[in-house]
């Protein structure tokens, strides 16, 4: 079968400007697969930073640049090392494929070349909701980051959580699923309905002052000192969301509570393989995180949609009818 080595891709050519265009591919090694994907996610996070140009100094990081880091799409075509099969419905976290043009992280095109190892093959029921497994691996490297070595929970969950956007309301859910009864701090009235088993509130009518681990994924570098003010003593603070300015906190709050601060970095391997197995053990759910949808061809609406609609939780552009 001949494959055609070209793609459609969305490229940020420089901080607010995107376009959708033909991008010629790396050939694929033995052990590469070449995939057509069907849907991607526009992060809010990285990808907003990103689109805007506020990044801060990151690793391969320059313009023009395709972002993206959640995909899912079938295998075309497999190398004889890649591990995989022709067929397989599987999550992108990302490609690097894309000649002079940088993949940052690469997955937003319409077919895409990455290492087999690097693929996680997915139900094929969970359609277009695979994209979150970017956001739900995130959110449980923030709650459980001794995965890594032991692929179990570490039993002790957030008991307040910073934000109900999708990660807020994954790490919620994962909460929940791990036994946990967090409190979900959200002002936007427009965020708060959803709670499936937990409690979302406006920070002003809370009252505590004895939390144990607090997971902040609200983006906001100013919220250290009121977060610290409502630690019990010897509490934790995870950083599990992306800051585009410097923390910083008053040192004696945090001195008198010998507050812990983690910073949760990017999700693992064996962390998206534990969401696979809550998913399909029907422990976790992504339904109703998905709110908006559109075509690829319409990449500039959807980026602006995305980072300006309070009402968008996730953003999805459909690819699967465009032609490669």
């Amino acid at each position: 079968m001949s494959i055609d080595m070209n793609t459609l891709a969305v490229v940020l050519e420089q901080p607010e400007q995107l376009a959708v265009r033909r991008l010629d591919l790396t050939p694929p090694s033995p052990a590469d697969c070449v995939v057509d994907i069907h849907w991607s996610g526009i992060s809010t996070g990285t990808e907003r930073l990103l689109w805007s140009g506020r990044m801060p100094p990151f690793p391969g990081l320059a313009y023009p640049l395709v972002p993206g880091y959640e995909s899912v799409g079938q295998i075309l075509a497999a190398g004889e090392d890649s591990g995989r099969v022709v067929g397989e419905q599987v999550f992108v976290p990302g490609a690097r494929c894309y000649g002079e043009v940088a993949g940052l992280f690469g997955g937003a095109a319409s077919r895409v070349i990455a290492p087999g190892n690097r693929l996680l093959p997915l139900p094929t029921d969970l359609g277009e909701q695979g994209v979150l497994m970017a956001l739900a691996a995130t959110a449980h490297h923030a709650i459980a980051p001794e995965v890594a070595a032991s692929h179990a929970p570490s039993g002790q969950t957030p008991d307040l959580i910073i934000g109900h956007g999708v990660l807020g309301r994954l790490l919620a859910r994962l909460a929940v699923a791990m036994g946990g009864a967090p409190v979900v701090w959200e002002r936007n009235p427009e965020r708060v309905a959803g709670a499936e088993g937990y409690q979302v509130i406006a920070p002003e009518s809370d009252e505590r002052r004895d939390y144990r681990r607090i997971c902040d994924v609200s983006g906001d570098s100013k919220l250290l000192d009121v977060l610290i003010a409502r630690l019990a003593p010897g509490g934790e603070i995870i950083i599990a969301g992306f800051y585009e300015a410097p923390l910083a906190f008053d040192f004696p709050p945090a001195f008198m509570r010998e507050l812990r601060l983690r910073v949760a970095a990017e999700f693992k391997e064996p962390d998206l393989i534990a969401v696979k197995s809550l998913i399909e053990s029907g422990r976790l759910s992504f339904d109703g995180l998905i709110t908006h949808r559109l075509p690829a061809e319409q990449a500039a609406e959807a980026y602006v949609t995305a980072f300006s609609d309070p009402s968008c939780l996730k953003m999805i552009l459909d690819w699967r009818h465009v032609d490669v």
